[in-house]
């Protein structure tokens, strides 16, 4: 059996995200694991209202807060141990990981 680990990493800050992909790439050249991505998502572009009152009077509102969301996948075909030394990771503030594991079985 063997276990594809996807990571997905978001951020608004896009040199901290690329740092870390980095590490990431480079350690898995060092272990000699099999790495797919990174994968690059097109940038999201998030607005969020700011109102000037807590009371929902919607007429009273600062400018909005804009602000672009970079999303990089990568996908770790077995070498668990490398997958759990990325998870570990001290990951910056503002960086977003989030971890999937999927079981593969080989069909004989």
């Amino acid at each position: 059996m063997t276990f594809v680990t996807r990571i997905r990493l978001q951020s608004g800050n896009r040199p901290a995200l690329e740092t870390i992909v980095d590490e990431i790439r480079s350690k898995a050249e060092q272990k000699g694991a099999e790495l797919r991505g990174p994968h690059s998502a097109p940038p999201e572009r998030l607005s969020v209202p700011q109102y000037k009152s807590t009371a929902g009077d919607e007429t009273r509102q600062f400018r909005s807060w804009d602000y672009t969301v970079y999303t990089r996948q990568l996908e770790i075909v077995g070498h668990n141990k490398l997958a759990r030394q990325v998870t570990e990771f001290d990951f910056p503030e503002g960086v977003h990981i989030e971890v999937e594991l999927e079981q593969i079985e080989q069909m004989a």
